[in-house]
């Protein structure tokens, strides 16, 4: 009997303790369902100018290669290399001695000719002379005038004039080199910088992707702008003239796939040079009501395909596969997997899973001023 009030105390214990974790788990309880909280951006269509930027050259617009077209010695150079000259401008002279001495026999030649077929016509009509003879006489004075301009021809070409106009490089001969007519070697080349060409590379499926979208009516052209085209340069500098698209070509380029596309481009202050590496962006047109979610809500999973993690009308997270090539800004271009009124997670990402409940306020860390990437997007 002496041992009862160590039990009593013991039960005591016991109960204080269990009643004390009954406590313990009524509290926590409401802890652990409790929803985590989640920054959201909910989606609006918006008109989106879809541009794309592709790698180019730029080509002279014109260009002339200067060659002789009769033989000798060049007696002076009349340009200064790398400066522009105009179309009719003489660049060399040729020794003209050999071609002045052939053009002044030919001459000769001729007036002797006209005098022996006039003496003839006058002695025919007195039959003095056969017909035969005064038709002999007749095609030597036709000869001796073909033989005459031909000299002078060649007495012209020993000035070699400009083709066009244009800046022309360094001169690949000296006074006193010898030139032949029809030489492969030029003698200067001159190149039409002002306006320039740009030459641009596009895939064809690309083109075939742009084309389905045109005539399904989900891109509009540009309106007066479609055929605008801007440019980049090597520093990363804009060219500050607009180009215009001119053409591109009918065949696609059986080893790499691709159709080749010509800007042309005002050059006034000669900024562009043939041969310079370039970025043109060409405005292909308006998507009216395009989806641009932004970059913080946007992952890849470990196929590398673009997902999402939305929050639905009841507060759950769900995850949606994206197709999303181009970038704009600070947004992706989204052509499938999400859609107006969407609620993307772009904060508390780490914390939610799909499946899971969540409270939901604006995002913070998604700038108002992101709000409206016009045409500044880029495939990738």
């Amino acid at each position: 009997m002496q041992f009862k009030p160590a039990v009593t105390a013991l039960v005591s214990a016991v109960a204080l303790a269990t009643l004390l974790s009954g406590c313990k788990k009524e509290e926590a309880a409401p802890q652990a369902q409790q929803a985590p909280q989640v920054g959201v951006v909910t989606l609006q269509p918006q008109a989106y100018t879809l541009t794309t930027e592709l790698p180019g050259r730029t080509t002279a617009y014109r260009v002339a290669e200067v060659r002789p077209q009769v033989n000798g010695i060049i007696l002076k150079r009349q340009f200064k290399e790398g400066t522009e000259v105009k179309a009719g401008q003489q660049l060399y002279q040729i020794d003209p001695s050999v071609y002045e001495a052939t053009l002044g026999s030919a001459q000769a030649t001729l007036e002797s000719a006209k005098s022996l077929a006039g003496r003839y016509k006058q002695l025919i009509d007195e039959q003095a002379v056969s017909r035969q003879e005064y038709d002999n006489a007749r095609s030597e004075q036709l000869q001796a005038e073909a033989a005459v301009k031909s000299a002078q021809i060649d007495l012209r070409y020993t000035k070699v004039y400009a083709p066009i106009s244009g800046r022309i490089g360094r001169s690949e001969v000296t006074e006193g080199a010898l030139v032949t007519s029809g030489q492969t070697n030029a003698m200067a080349t001159i190149q039409q910088l002002d306006p320039i060409y740009v030459d641009v590379t596009q895939s064809s499926a690309e083109m075939l992707k742009l084309r389905r979208d045109l005539d399904s009516g989900r891109l509009q052209k540009a309106g007066d702008n479609a055929a605008t085209v801007k440019l980049s340069l090597e520093d990363g500098s804009e060219y500050a003239q607009d180009g215009k698209l001119e053409f591109s070509e009918v065949s696609v380029d059986q080893a790499t796939g691709s159709v080749t596309l010509r800007a042309v481009f005002p050059n006034p202050d000669h900024v562009l040079l043939p041969g310079m590496f370039v970025h043109a962006k060409l405005q292909a047109g308006v998507r009216n009501e395009a989806i641009l979610a932004p970059q913080q809500g946007v992952t890849r999973d470990l196929k590398g395909t673009p997902t999402a993690l939305i929050v639905n009308k009841d507060n759950k997270v769900e995850q949606r596969e994206l197709v999303a090539n181009r970038t704009a800004g600070a947004y992706w271009v989204i052509e499938k997997g999400l859609n107006a009124g969407d609620r993307v997670i772009t904060e508390g990402l780490q914390y939610v899973k799909p499946g899971a409940d969540v409270t939901v306020k604006e995002a913070g860390n998604v700038k108002n001023d992101q709000a409206a990437p016009a045409a500044n997007g880029k495939g990738e």
